[in-house]
Protein backbone atom coordinates (compact mmCIF):
# COMPACT_ATOMS: atom_id res chain seq x y z
CA UNK A 1 0.00 0.00 0.00
CA UNK A 2 1.23 3.49 -0.82
CA UNK A 3 1.64 5.67 2.26
CA UNK A 4 1.10 9.36 1.52
CA UNK A 5 3.27 10.37 4.45
CA UNK A 6 6.23 8.65 2.81
CA UNK A 7 5.74 10.35 -0.53
CA UNK A 8 7.08 13.86 -0.78
CA UNK A 9 5.31 16.44 -2.89
CA UNK A 10 8.15 17.19 -5.30
CA UNK A 11 8.16 15.89 -8.91
CA UNK A 12 11.38 13.87 -8.81
CA UNK A 13 10.53 12.38 -5.42
CA UNK A 14 7.22 11.19 -6.88
CA UNK A 15 9.10 9.90 -9.92
CA UNK A 16 11.50 7.75 -7.89
CA UNK A 17 8.70 6.58 -5.61
CA UNK A 18 6.83 5.30 -8.67
CA UNK A 19 9.92 3.50 -9.91
CA UNK A 20 10.49 1.85 -6.52
CA UNK A 21 6.85 0.82 -6.25
CA UNK A 22 7.15 -1.01 -9.58
CA UNK A 23 10.22 -3.08 -8.68
CA UNK A 24 8.27 -6.17 -7.48
CA UNK A 25 6.35 -6.21 -10.77
CA UNK A 26 9.56 -5.81 -12.75
CA UNK A 27 10.98 -8.87 -11.00
CA UNK A 28 7.99 -10.87 -12.21
CA UNK A 29 8.42 -9.60 -15.78
CA UNK A 30 12.17 -10.27 -16.08
CA UNK A 31 11.90 -13.97 -17.06
CA UNK A 32 9.12 -13.09 -19.49
CA UNK A 33 11.28 -10.50 -21.25
CA UNK A 34 14.34 -12.74 -21.42
CA UNK A 35 12.34 -15.60 -22.88
CA UNK A 36 10.86 -13.26 -25.50
CA UNK A 37 14.36 -12.22 -26.57
CA UNK A 38 15.49 -15.83 -26.60
CA UNK A 39 12.64 -17.03 -28.81
CA UNK A 40 12.42 -14.00 -31.10
CA UNK A 41 15.07 -14.92 -33.65
CA UNK A 42 14.10 -18.59 -33.78
CA UNK A 43 10.56 -17.46 -34.65
CA UNK A 44 11.73 -15.57 -37.72
CA UNK A 45 12.25 -12.13 -36.21
CA UNK A 46 15.57 -10.39 -36.80
CA UNK A 47 17.70 -8.96 -33.98
CA UNK A 48 16.69 -5.42 -34.93
CA UNK A 49 13.08 -6.51 -35.34
CA UNK A 50 12.97 -7.96 -31.84
CA UNK A 51 14.50 -4.82 -30.34
CA UNK A 52 12.07 -2.70 -32.33
CA UNK A 53 9.06 -4.73 -31.27
CA UNK A 54 9.90 -4.37 -27.59
CA UNK A 55 10.58 -0.66 -28.05
CA UNK A 56 7.47 0.14 -30.08
CA UNK A 57 4.85 -2.46 -29.14
CA UNK A 58 5.94 -2.82 -25.50
CA UNK A 59 3.31 -5.41 -24.57
CA UNK A 60 4.51 -8.82 -23.44
CA UNK A 61 1.41 -10.89 -24.22
CA UNK A 62 0.99 -9.32 -27.65
CA UNK A 63 4.65 -9.80 -28.48
CA UNK A 64 4.52 -13.50 -27.67
CA UNK A 65 1.35 -13.90 -29.71
CA UNK A 66 3.02 -12.12 -32.62
CA UNK A 67 6.00 -14.49 -32.39
CA UNK A 68 3.70 -17.50 -32.59
CA UNK A 69 1.93 -16.08 -35.62
CA UNK A 70 5.22 -15.20 -37.30
CA UNK A 71 6.49 -18.73 -36.80
CA UNK A 72 3.45 -20.12 -38.64
CA UNK A 73 3.76 -17.70 -41.57
CA UNK A 74 0.66 -15.67 -40.73
CA UNK A 75 0.18 -12.58 -42.97
CA UNK A 76 1.39 -9.30 -41.48
CA UNK A 77 -2.07 -7.74 -41.49
CA UNK A 78 -3.47 -10.55 -39.33
CA UNK A 79 -0.56 -10.21 -36.90
CA UNK A 80 -1.12 -6.47 -36.53
CA UNK A 81 -4.87 -6.90 -36.09
CA UNK A 82 -4.44 -9.66 -33.51
CA UNK A 83 -1.99 -7.70 -31.38
CA UNK A 84 -4.29 -4.69 -31.59
CA UNK A 85 -7.26 -6.72 -30.35
CA UNK A 86 -5.28 -8.21 -27.49
CA UNK A 87 -4.18 -4.72 -26.43
CA UNK A 88 -7.71 -3.30 -26.44
CA UNK A 89 -7.79 -3.82 -22.66
CA UNK A 90 -5.51 -0.79 -22.42
CA UNK A 91 -8.48 1.33 -23.46
CA UNK A 92 -10.17 0.30 -20.22
CA UNK A 93 -7.10 1.37 -18.28
CA UNK A 94 -7.01 4.69 -20.10
CA UNK A 95 -10.67 5.41 -19.36
CA UNK A 96 -10.04 4.77 -15.65
CA UNK A 97 -7.13 7.22 -15.66
CA UNK A 98 -8.87 10.02 -17.57
CA UNK A 99 -10.24 11.83 -14.46
CA UNK A 100 -6.70 12.05 -13.06
CA UNK A 101 -4.80 13.14 -16.17
CA UNK A 102 -7.33 15.15 -18.17
CA UNK A 103 -5.79 18.41 -16.94
CA UNK A 104 -2.36 17.49 -18.31
CA UNK A 105 -0.95 18.77 -21.60
CA UNK A 106 -0.63 16.55 -24.66
CA UNK A 107 3.12 16.38 -24.07
CA UNK A 108 2.29 14.46 -20.90
CA UNK A 109 -0.71 12.47 -22.09
CA UNK A 110 1.00 10.99 -25.16
CA UNK A 111 4.02 9.41 -23.41
CA UNK A 112 1.95 8.28 -20.43
CA UNK A 113 -0.49 6.65 -22.85
CA UNK A 114 2.28 4.97 -24.85
CA UNK A 115 3.96 3.55 -21.73
CA UNK A 116 0.70 2.40 -20.11
CA UNK A 117 0.85 -1.31 -19.27
CA UNK A 118 -0.95 -3.62 -16.88
CA UNK A 119 1.73 -3.16 -14.23
CA UNK A 120 1.98 0.59 -14.68
CA UNK A 121 -1.78 0.96 -14.40
CA UNK A 122 -2.02 -1.07 -11.20
CA UNK A 123 0.67 1.02 -9.53
CA UNK A 124 -0.48 4.40 -10.87
CA UNK A 125 -4.19 4.04 -10.11
CA UNK A 126 -3.41 3.35 -6.45
CA UNK A 127 -1.36 6.54 -6.26
CA UNK A 128 -4.00 8.64 -8.02
CA UNK A 129 -6.71 7.37 -5.69
CA UNK A 130 -4.70 8.09 -2.57
CA UNK A 131 -6.27 10.95 -0.65
CA UNK A 132 -3.48 13.50 -0.49
CA UNK A 133 -3.03 16.87 -2.21
CA UNK A 134 0.11 16.15 -4.24
CA UNK A 135 -0.12 17.87 -7.65
CA UNK A 136 2.63 15.67 -9.08
CA UNK A 137 1.06 12.22 -9.08
CA UNK A 138 1.57 11.99 -12.84
CA UNK A 139 5.30 12.03 -12.12
CA UNK A 140 4.72 8.91 -10.03
CA UNK A 141 3.12 7.22 -13.04
CA UNK A 142 5.98 8.38 -15.24
CA UNK A 143 8.57 6.90 -12.87
CA UNK A 144 6.72 3.58 -12.83
CA UNK A 145 6.34 3.58 -16.62
CA UNK A 146 9.98 4.30 -17.39
CA UNK A 147 11.21 1.74 -14.86
CA UNK A 148 9.09 -0.97 -16.50
CA UNK A 149 9.95 0.15 -20.03
CA UNK A 150 13.69 0.24 -19.39
CA UNK A 151 13.73 -3.17 -17.73
CA UNK A 152 11.74 -4.70 -20.62
CA UNK A 153 14.22 -3.40 -23.18
CA UNK A 154 17.18 -4.72 -21.16
CA UNK A 155 15.56 -8.13 -20.71
CA UNK A 156 14.86 -8.38 -24.44
CA UNK A 157 18.49 -7.54 -25.15
CA UNK A 158 19.66 -10.14 -22.61
CA UNK A 159 17.51 -12.78 -24.25
CA UNK A 160 18.82 -11.91 -27.70
CA UNK A 161 22.47 -11.92 -26.69
CA UNK A 162 22.63 -14.55 -23.96
CA UNK A 163 19.57 -16.63 -24.72
CA UNK A 164 21.38 -18.90 -27.15
CA UNK A 165 23.20 -20.38 -24.17
CA UNK A 166 19.91 -21.30 -22.46
CA UNK A 167 18.74 -24.67 -23.83
CA UNK A 168 14.96 -25.04 -24.31
CA UNK A 169 14.23 -21.80 -22.44
CA UNK A 170 10.59 -21.91 -23.46
CA UNK A 171 10.18 -25.27 -21.67
CA UNK A 172 11.47 -24.03 -18.32
CA UNK A 173 8.16 -22.50 -17.33
CA UNK A 174 9.80 -19.21 -16.30
CA UNK A 175 7.00 -17.28 -17.95
CA UNK A 176 4.76 -18.39 -15.06
CA UNK A 177 6.40 -15.57 -13.10
CA UNK A 178 4.28 -13.15 -15.12
CA UNK A 179 1.12 -15.15 -14.39
CA UNK A 180 1.94 -15.07 -10.68
CA UNK A 181 2.52 -11.33 -10.92
CA UNK A 182 -0.89 -10.74 -12.48
CA UNK A 183 -2.55 -12.87 -9.80
CA UNK A 184 -0.79 -10.81 -7.16
CA UNK A 185 -2.02 -7.59 -8.79
CA UNK A 186 -5.62 -8.83 -9.01
CA UNK A 187 -6.17 -10.29 -5.54
CA UNK A 188 -6.15 -6.95 -3.64
CA UNK A 189 -9.07 -5.75 -5.78
CA UNK A 190 -11.35 -8.66 -4.86
CA UNK A 191 -13.09 -6.64 -2.16
CA UNK A 192 -16.70 -6.80 -3.36
CA UNK A 193 -19.08 -9.11 -5.18
CA UNK A 194 -18.95 -7.39 -8.61
CA UNK A 195 -15.16 -7.75 -8.66
CA UNK A 196 -15.29 -11.40 -7.59
CA UNK A 197 -17.95 -12.15 -10.21
CA UNK A 198 -15.89 -10.38 -12.88
CA UNK A 199 -12.77 -12.42 -12.13
CA UNK A 200 -14.61 -15.75 -11.91
CA UNK A 201 -16.55 -15.30 -15.15
CA UNK A 202 -13.64 -13.88 -17.14
CA UNK A 203 -11.37 -16.68 -15.91
CA UNK A 204 -13.84 -19.41 -16.83
CA UNK A 205 -14.54 -17.80 -20.20
CA UNK A 206 -10.82 -17.58 -20.96
CA UNK A 207 -10.48 -21.31 -20.34
CA UNK A 208 -13.49 -22.20 -22.47
CA UNK A 209 -12.55 -19.84 -25.31
CA UNK A 210 -8.83 -20.57 -25.44
CA UNK A 211 -9.26 -22.51 -28.68
CA UNK A 212 -10.47 -19.46 -30.63
CA UNK A 213 -8.09 -18.31 -33.38
CA UNK A 214 -5.70 -15.38 -32.99
CA UNK A 215 -6.11 -15.35 -29.20
CA UNK A 216 -9.60 -13.88 -29.50
CA UNK A 217 -10.53 -15.85 -26.40
CA UNK A 218 -8.77 -13.20 -24.32
CA UNK A 219 -10.98 -10.46 -25.71
CA UNK A 220 -14.13 -12.57 -25.29
CA UNK A 221 -13.17 -13.24 -21.68
CA UNK A 222 -12.53 -9.55 -21.03
CA UNK A 223 -15.91 -8.54 -22.47
CA UNK A 224 -17.68 -11.29 -20.51
CA UNK A 225 -15.99 -10.17 -17.30
CA UNK A 226 -16.87 -6.50 -17.84
CA UNK A 227 -20.50 -7.28 -18.58
CA UNK A 228 -20.72 -9.55 -15.55
CA UNK A 229 -19.32 -6.84 -13.30
CA UNK A 230 -21.76 -4.25 -14.63
CA UNK A 231 -24.78 -6.55 -14.32
CA UNK A 232 -23.80 -7.60 -10.80
CA UNK A 233 -23.25 -4.03 -9.67
CA UNK A 234 -26.58 -2.86 -11.14
CA UNK A 235 -28.37 -5.76 -9.48
CA UNK A 236 -26.88 -4.93 -6.09
CA UNK A 237 -27.80 -1.24 -6.47
CA UNK A 238 -31.40 -2.14 -7.26
CA UNK A 239 -31.51 -4.50 -4.28
CA UNK A 240 -30.38 -1.70 -1.98
CA UNK A 241 -33.06 0.71 -3.24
Amino acid sequence: MIMASKLAQRPWQEFWAGARQTIPLIVGAIPFGIIFGTLAQSSGLSFAGAIGMSAIVFAGSSQFIALGLLATGTPLGIIVLTTWVVNLRHLLYAVSLVPYVKHLSQSWKLPLGFWLTDENFMVAIQRYRHDDPSPYKHWFQLGSALAMYTSWQLCTLMGLTLGAGIPNADAWGLDFAMVATFIGMTIPYLTNRPMVATVVVSGMTALLAQGLPHQLGLMVAAIAGILTGLVTENHLEKSDD
